[in-house]
């Protein structure tokens, strides 16, 4: 599929973004002008963050709420098993609901400061589907999983993934989102394992920007998703070069959803970074239009 061909496409197209909660003012104000540049584009939702440990709870909630009360998105927040007994969870999902906060990205978590292997709490849930069977008791969210197209770097295997991906949506998953990859047919051949293991709900490519090239190699190692050597040799040299990362990472992003889009997917998660240009830019070239909302 040439870019001509891929701008000029009609078929459905749905994008969402994701978001992390703001630390500071200046963050907080990059933020806000992110989400009202990509508004336009009317996302199927935007997704908050939550931080490891939950260590962002309150920043979280405090984003998605005023996502609800200013904008005309529909905001889903991060929420994980790690740090919270079961009670807490709950009061933290009758919050949500009360906020008028209807979908959930329901994660198990890493554990604070990404320190140490996972452990849940001992009053808490013990995985990722028990925490969707326990949303499903408290209200009929829309629930959102994970899934690592290059597997989980806490899983034996890619078929250890897929049957906990099936175990989520039986428990109540309505759709799956990848962690971020660099490789188009890693991310096809698991959505064909996915469908084959008889997983029917959309599995959504992550689309990573990649102009802070150094921060993608830092979050890679973390993730355990691979950095091509082509990718790598791409941003050679051009770490005080911000301008030309910025370019090669529009060509980076505008090839992957190319790539994606002749693989039959329709449906696009970005990792935003809280910024919005690549994402939007990618989401044009894709043929999606914005909307007036004045």
């Amino acid at each position: 599929m040439s870019l001509r061909e891929l701008v000029s496409e009609r078929r459905p197209l749905t994008v969402s973004f994701e978001f992390s909660p703001p630390k500071t003012e200046e963050a907080e104000e990059n933020l806000w002008k992110a989400i009202r540049r990509l508004e336009p584009l009317q996302p199927s939702f935007v997704s908050v963050t939550y931080g490891a440990g939950g260590s962002t709870r309150e920043r979280t909630h405090a984003t998605v709420k005023r996502i609800v009360d200013e904008t005309t998105l529909k905001p889903a927040a991060h929420l994980t098993c790690v740090g919270h007994p079961k009670a807490e969870i709950e009061e933290i999902l009758h919050g949500y609901w009360d906020a008028g906060i209807r979908h959930i990205v329901a994660l198990r978590g890493d554990m604070p400061d990404m320190q140490g292997p996972y452990s849940p709490h001992a009053e808490g849930f013990r995985s990722t589907p028990e925490l969707i069977a326990g949303i499903r008791a408290v209200a009929p969210f829309d629930i959102s999983v994970s899934f690592y197209p290059e597997k989980h770097p806490d899983s034996p295997s890619l078929d250890h993934d897929v049957d906990l991906l099936k175990k989520k949506v039986d428990a109540g998953a309505t759709r799956a989102l990848g962690q971020f990859c660099f490789d188009s047919d890693i991310i096809s051949r698991f959505r064909d394992k996915a469908v084959a293991a008889g997983i029917s709900v959309p599995v959504v490519p992550g689309i990573m920007p990649t102009t802070g090239f150094r921060g993608i190699e830092r979050m890679s190692a973390k993730a355990g998703a691979s950095v091509p050597a082509w990718l790598a040799r791409a941003y050679k040299g051009l770490d005080d070069d911000l301008e030309t990362r910025r370019i090669v990472a529009a060509a980076v992003l505008a090839e992957q959803v190319q790539e994606l889009r002749a693989r039959g997917f329709d449906q696009f998660h970005f990792y935003t970074l809280n910024q919005a240009n690549l994402s939007y830019a990618a989401c044009r070239i894709m043929g999606l239009e914005p909307k007036d909302l004045s």
